[in-house]
């Protein structure tokens, strides 16, 4: 059983996760690239005397609470901005207010969109489910016989299939999740041609964001690895990359400045205001109308899904953010979503 009472003193920011989620490895590559020191926890098994998460999300931090005591912490979004203020340097928020929200947008698009194309190409696909079946179980518990890890693989594949439906994907919506990835592989490995990350010479929380959801996209789900290499050998590198960037000696001009941000940005803009901008809105509204189904047309197809309360927040967040803004920064974000098809999202 972990020792808890040294948790919050032992100067290690302690954590569990699995390889499997794209979470973890979005905070894992956050925090070897700004060189927070760290423990990891892999697997269920091994977290017993620590405090339990609700809902149980995987990564879960183990934090100091106000009155000093170890509470279970999730959500990557809070959690990067709860370290940018507890940890000097290597930033990963852009230190320009426009650029951080542009950052903000991105980091959201790919939690929230991304992860729709890693979940729907795991559990829709044969060889997909075969391989997610046989391997997670084994990161989230001890030895197992063949027995035992056929049992799980069928349990979990039990459990998680179903679940395709809370983002969103079914036989009508499977061709828009699929097209969306190409077109952002497409635009990535464009930008890429000419730039180390999305926004500059450094990484924000979009890239680690977008990182994340490609660790399974690009690296372990056989169907979108295929595609991914086939149609964007950059991209795929670039996941093997960010992976562990504390060799990156970053500095504040290697940021693209927002008034000067290259046609491969916005071709990325593009694709979120096509597709991820439309559906924030419309799960708004079923949100506030009480409706049971989020109903619209995403390029061109009818989409359906239930509501997510939490993508209602994810809005009120970014529009929270703008409203902050200084009117002159303000006005050079909107300069830099215009016509993308995001600046629906702060009206």
């Amino acid at each position: 059983m972990p020792d808890v009472s040294g948790l919050a003193t032992d100067g290690l920011l302690t954590f569990s996760g699995a390889p499997g989620s794209p979470y973890t490895r979005k905070m894992l590559a956050v925090l070897r690239y700004r060189r927070i020191p760290y423990r990891f926890i892999i697997g269920s098994h091994a977290t017993e005397g620590l405090p339990r998460a609700k809902p149980p999300l995987l990564p879960t931090f183990y934090l100091p609470d106000a009155s000093g005591e170890v509470e279970a912490v999730t959500d990557s979004t809070p959690l990067i901005r709860r370290f940018e203020q507890d940890y000097d340097g290597r930033h990963v928020v852009p230190s320009d207010p426009a650029l951080a929200l542009l950052d903000a947008l991105i980091e959201d698009y790919a939690d929230e969109w991304l992860t729709k194309a890693m979940f729907h190409y795991r559990w829709t696909y044969a060889a997909d489910i075969d391989r997610a079946a046989r391997v997670l179980p084994t990161w989230a518990r001890g030895p197992l016989s063949d027995a035992d890890l056929a049992r799980y693989a069928g349990e979990f594949s039990g459990r998680q299939i179903p679940r395709l439906r809370y983002v969103g994907s079914h036989e009508g919506t499977g061709p828009v999740i699929e097209a969306s990835y190409g077109r952002f592989l497409d635009a990535l490995e464009d930008h890429l041609r000419t730039h180390s990350f999305i926004l500059g010479g450094r990484p924000g929380a979009g890239d680690f964001g977008v990182f994340g959801q490609m660790t399974q996209l690009a690296h372990f789900d056989p169907t979108p690895m295929a595609l991914t290499l086939a149609r964007a050998p950059r991209a795929f590198g670039w996941v093997m990359r960010v992976e562990d960037l504390s060799g990156l000696q970053p500095d504040d001009a290697d940021w693209l400045a927002p008034e000067a941000l290259p046609e491969t940005v916005t071709a990325i803009l593009g694709e979120i205001g096509r597709v991820y901008a439309p559906l924030l809105l419309a799960n708004a509204a079923a949100l506030q109308s009480g409706a049971e189904t989020v109903r619209l047309v995403i390029d061109g197809a009818d989409w359906t899904q239930q509501p997510f309360a939490y993508q209602g927040k994810c809005l009120a967040w970014l529009r929270r953010d703008y409203q902050t803004l200084s009117a002159k920064d303000r006005a050079r974000f909107d300069a830099v979503i215009a016509a993308s098809g995001c600046e629906v999202l702060f009206k």
